[in-house]
C-alpha cells in the first residue's frame, strides 16, 4: 500500500487526534453599553446553534470541494462562549480540534460569527500539532457576523508563508467605488477633499489636496461617502457625533483597549476646556490673561468655581484633578515645573531649537545675509536685511566670513515658507510676520541667538523687513522679547501643521494602504513594517473629522487658520522621501558629512543612535530573507514602487519608513505638553503687530511688560484649548508598544527572532546612555536653563504624560 492510500486508510478509520487551542480576544469597545442585552441575544443564538466556529485548513492537501485550496477540517466552537464575560482587555476561550492526517500541518484557519456581536480577535495557537509541536496564527481583525461581512475570516499560521489569492488582494485593494461599510476591509486611495464643508457656506470651503500640481499631498484611506450637494468634488463629512464611526478598514481601528483610554482622555479634555472657557467669563478680562500669575492658576490652584454642585456628578465620573473648591487644573509643565522664568532666557530659546519638540528646522549658515528661494518674479527681492553691523559684536572676536568657514553661524528660518501666505494670514484675526533668527554656536557647545528680521507685506504689497537684537533692559528688552515670541509663533505652527502633521502622520498612510493593497501579512517585508503602521489611519481619519477640517480645532488654535493645510500642501512641494533619512537630514542641516557641526545637538545625538539600531535590525532582517540582490525584486517592477535594484535600497526604504513612523514622530510628537503646555513658551498665534514707538501699545509695553505680552500672543480661549489638545495628543496608553517590542508573536524563523532580541537589547542600551549624557554638566544643551533633561529619544515610558517613549507607530 502507497502512503497516500495508507493516509486515506486510517483517515476512513477515523484516526483522528484532538488539538486543543486557545483563542484571545476582546469585544466591541467600552463604550458599547448594550451588554446585558448582547448577552441575552448571544445566549438565544448559542441555543439554535448559532455559534463561532473555527476549521483548520491544510497546507498540505486540497480538496475539490474547497475550489482546489486546502483541505478543511471539521468545525470546532470556542467553548465557554459569553458576551458578557468579554472586557476591552484580554479574554481567552478554549478549541477543540479534530485533526488526522488528510489536514497534516494547518497552514491556516476559517473563523465564522454567527453571533450578531462583532469581537476582536488577537491570536490563536494550537499547542501540539504533530510533526510540528506549537503553531501560532496572529490574528489581529474584527470578526463581524458573517452575514454582514458576506464572507468568513481566513487567517494564515507564522510559521509558513503562503500567497494570498489574488482575489484576496483584489478585495482588500476595492475598486475604487461605492460607499464603504464599517465591516469592510478595503485598502483604497483618495485625495483630501474632505476638509471642507460647502454646504455650511463660503467660509468653510477649503482647497482639495493631492492630485494637482499646485496642491501636492500624500493620499488618504478612501472612505466613498458621497459628494457634496454642492460641489461634486468633495466628499460630504460625518457629522460630529459620529466621529468614531468613520470609515477606516476594520483591522485599522483602535483596539477596544486603546478606544477605552482615548475616549475617556477625549471626554476629559472637552470637559476641561468647556468648563475652564465658560468659567473665564468670570473674570474682569474674560479672553485675556492678566498677567503671568493669572496663567499660573492654570497649573497650581485650578480656578475657584462659583458653585461646586453643579459638576460634582461629573468630578464623580471623570478623572480630573480637584482639590476643595478648586478644579480642572492642569498638570505642571515641565518647562516651569523647576523655574517660572527660566522659558524666557535667550539660552533656553535657542536650546530648544536644538532640544525642543521641533528641532528639525535649524540649518547651517552659508552666505551672508541669508537669501530666498522665492522667485523673485512673484515675490520681489527677499534677501534678508540682516547686516554685519547688527550681529558683529556678539561673534567671539570673530568675523562673519571666519564664523561661516568655522560653522558657527545658524539660522532658523521660516521665511520662506509663510511669505508667500503672509498677506492673507494677515487679513484673518491673526497679525504676524515670517521670520529669520541668526544664531551663533559658543565655545561651550551652546547657542546664541544673535538676530531676529521680521518680514511684513504692507498695503501695497512692499515687503518691510525689520531686525531685533539682543536687549536686557527697558522696552527693548521687551521688545526683544516679543521678537522671540514672533519667532515661536512662526515655529509652533510650521511644528504642527509640517514637522508633526505632514511629515509624520500624513506621508505614512500611503505607505500603509500600499502594503496592504500589495504585500501577503506573510511577506516578510509586511511582518518587518506592520508594527510600525498600527493605529495611524484610524488617527488620521479622526483628524479628518476634528482637526485638521475646516474650523476644527487646529484652525481655530494655530496662527495661518484657515490657510493652515493649504500652506502645508505648498511645502510638501520640496518633500523628498530618500532625504528623510536621518543621516541626509542632518547633512542638509550641518554640511560636514556624518560628523556633527554641533556635537550638544541632543536630538540629532540621540536620534542617529535610534536610527542606526533601526537600519542595524532591517539590515540583518531583509538579509536572511533575501540572500542576493536580485532575490528581493518581487516588486521591484511595479508602476507603484519607487525603483529598488538591490537590497540595499530596500534596507534604506524599509529603514526610513520605520524611522518616520517611530522615532521621529515621538521627538516631535511627545515633548507637546512638557513645552507647550505653558502658552509663553510656545505661543501659536500672533494678534497685534509689534508696538511702534508714540503709540498707546508702545506705551503698554513700558509700563506692563507682561500684559503686553500676553496680548500679543494666543488669548485665553484658544489657550485652554491648545492645552487641552497637545495634553491629550502627549499621552500614552495602556496598550502601547514600544520600539524593540513586539505585542505577539509573529515569526518562528530563529534568525530573524535572534536579530530583533539583538536590536531591542541595543535600545536598551542606546536608553542608558540617553540618561549618562543627562546627567554630563559639560553638556550644556541636554538640560538647559528650564531644568528639562532631553528624553524625547528615551525609547521607553510608563503610562500617561511622560515626555519620553518611542512607540513603534504614530498611533497619537
Amino acid at each position: 500500500m502507497d502512503e497516500n492510500a495508507s493516509k486515506k486508510a486510517r483517515y476512513e478509520a477515523g484516526e483522528t487526534k484532538t488539538i486543543k487551542g486557545t483563542v484571545v480576544l476582546m469585544k466591541k469597545n467600552f463604550l458599547d453599553l448594550t451588554d446585558a442585552k448582547d448577552a441575552v441575544v448571544d445566549q438565544i443564538y448559542e441555543i439554535l446553534g448559532y455559534k463561532v466556529s473555527l476549521q483548520l485548513i491544510s497546507a498540505v492537501n486540497t480538496d475539490v470541494a474547497n475550489k482546489g485550496r486546502g483541505k478543511l477540517g471539521k468545525p470546532a466552537h470556542l467553548e465557554g462562549w459569553k458576551i458578557s464575560t468579554l472586557t476591552e482587555r484580554d479574554a481567552t476561550f478554549s478549541v477543540n480540534f479534530e485533526w488526522n492526517e488528510e489536514i497534516g500541518f494547518p497552514g491556516a484557519f476559517l473563523i465564522k460569527n454567527s453571533h450578531h456581536n462583532e469581537f476582536y480577535l488577537k491570536t490563536l495557537t494550537l499547542d501540539d500539532v504533530p510533526g510540528h509541536g506549537k503553531v501560532y496564527f496572529v490574528c489581529n481583525s474584527w470578526i463581524y457576523h458573517s452575514e454582514y461581512y458576506k464572507k468568513d475570516s481566513v487567517f494564515f499560521a507564522n510559521q509558513i508563508r503562503l500567497k494570498l489569492d489574488k482575489k484576496e488582494l483584489e478585495n482588500l485593494r476595492g475598486n475604487g467605488t461605492g460607499k464603504l461599510e464599517e465591516w469592510d476591509r478595503v485598502y483604497d486611495y483618495d485625495v483630501y477633499n474632505d476638509l471642507g464643508d460647502p454646504e455650511k457656506g463660503e467660509t468653510h470651503v477649503r482647497k482639495i489636496l493631492g492630485g494637482l500640481s499646485d496642491y501636492p499631498y500624500p493620499r488618504r484611506g478612501r472612505t466613498g461617502r458621497p459628494p457634496t450637494k454642492i460641489d461634486p468634488k468633495s466628499e460630504s463629512r460625518l457629522p460630529l457625533r459620529k466621529t468614531l464611526d468613520t470609515y477606516e478598514p476594520r483591522d485599522e481601528r483602535f483596539s477596544p483597549l486603546k478606544m477605552s483610554d482615548f475616549a475617556a482622555t477625549g471626554l476629559k479634555s472637552i470637559f476641561q476646556f468647556l468648563v475652564l472657557g465658560f468659567l473665564a467669563l468670570f473674570n474682569k478680562t474674560p479672553f485675556e490673561f492678566d498677567s503671568f500669575k493669572d496663567m499660573s492658576k492654570l497649573y497650581e490652584g485650578g480656578i475657584k468655581l462659583p458653585s461646586k454642585s453643579f459638576v460634582d456628578k461629573i468630578l464623580d465620573h471623570l478623572p480630573l484633578e480637584s482639590d476643595g473648591d478648586y478644579a480642572f487644573k492642569f498638570p505642571m509643565p515641565q518647562v516651569i515645573r523647576e523655574d517660572k522664568s527660566a522659558w524666557g532666557t535667550d539660552e533656553e530659546f535657542a536650546r530648544e531649537i536644538l532640544a525642543g519638540l521641533n528641532p528639525v528646522v535649524i540649518r547651517c549658515l552659508q552666505e551672508f545675509p541669508p537669501t530666498s528661494k522665492l522667485d523673485p518674479t512673484l515675490f520681489g527681492e527677499q534677501r534678508s536685511t540682516i547686516s554685519e553691523e547688527h550681529v558683529k559684536h556678539n561673534l567671539d572676536g570673530l568675523t562673519i566670513e571666519q564664523a561661516i568657514k568655522e560653522k558657527r553661524l545658524f539660522i532658523l528660518d521660516h521665511h520662506d515658507s509663510l511669505t508667500p501666505y503672509l498677506k492673507r494670514i494677515n487679513t484673518t484675526t491673526t497679525q504676524t510676520y515670517a521670520s529669520r533668527t541668526l544664531l551663533f554656536l559658543k565655545e561651550d557647545g551652546s547657542l546664541k541667538p544673535l538676530a531676529i528680521e521680521l518680514t511684513q507685506e504692507d498695503e501695497q504689497s512692499r515687503i518691510v523687513s525689520n531686525v531685533y537684537t539682543l536687549a536686557e533692559t527697558g522696552a527693548e528688552a521687551t521688545i526683544w522679547q516679543l521678537a522671540k515670541a514672533y519667532v515661536t509663533v512662526n515655529d509652533s505652527g510650521f511644528h504642527q501643521l509640517v514637522s508633526h502633521w505632514l511629515h509624520t502622520h500624513a506621508v505614512t498612510e500611503p505607505f500603509i494602504i500600499a502594503t496592504n493593497r500589495q504585500l501577503s501579512v506573510l511577506h516578510p517585508i509586511y511582518k518587518l513594517l506592520h508594527p510600525h503602521f498600527r493605529d495611524t489611519m484610524y488617527i488620521n481619519a479622526l483628524a479628518h473629522q476634528i482637526l485638521i477640517n475646516a474650523d476644527g480645532i487646529l484652525e481655530m488654535t494655530v496662527f495661518p487658520g484657515k490657510f493652515s493645510l493649504e500652506m502645508s500642501a505648498t511645502i510638501y512641494k520640496d518633500w523628498v522621501f530618500p532625504q528623510q533619512a536621518l543621516p541626509a537630514d542632518l547633512i542638509k542641516s550641518q554640511p560636514h558629512g556624518i560628523k556633527l557641526v554641533i556635537e550638544d545637538y541632543p536630538y540629532a545625538v540621540d536620534g542617529h543612535e535610534i536610527w542606526s539600531a533601526i537600519n542595524t535590525w532591517v539590515r540583518d532582517y531583509c538579509n536572511f530573507y533575501y540572500k542576493t540582490d536580485e532575490m528581493h525584486g518581487d516588486k521591484k517592477e511595479e508602476p507603484w514602487w519607487p525603483k529598488m535594484q538591490t537590497r540595499e535600497e530596500l534596507i534604506d526604504c524599509c529603514t526610513i519608513i520605520i524611522w518616520i513612523a517611530s522615532a521621529l514622530h515621538a521627538a516631535i510628537n511627545f515633548g507637546q505638553y512638557p513645552y507647550g503646555g505653558y502658552p509663553p513658551n510656545r505661543p501659536s498665534m500672533s494678534r497685534r503687530f509689534m508696538p511702534e514707538p508714540e503709540t498707546s501699545e508702545y506705551e503698554e509695553l513700558k509700563s506692563n511688560p507682561e500684559k503686553a505680552f500676553l496680548k500679543t500672543i494666543t488669548p485665553l480661549p484658544q489657550s485652554i484649548l491648545g492645552i487641552s489638545l497637545i495634553k491629550a495628543l502627549s499621552l500614552h496608553t495602556s496598550d502601547e508598544v514600544f520600539l524593540g517590542k513586539r505585542a505577539t508573536e509573529w515569526t518562528t524563523d530563529e534568525e530573524p527572532l535572534q536579530a530583533f532580541e539583538r536590536f531591542g537589547k541595543k535600545i536598551e542600551e542606546i536608553e542608558q546612555k540617553i540618561i549618562k549624557m543627562n546627567n554630563d554638566p559639560n553638556l550644556k544643551n541636554r538640560v538647559g536653563p528650564a531644568n528639562i533633561p532631553y528624553t524625547l529619544l528615551c525609547p521607553s515610558s510608563e503610562l500617561g504624560l511622560t515626555g519620553r517613549g518611542i512607540p513603534n507607530s504614530v498611533s497619537i
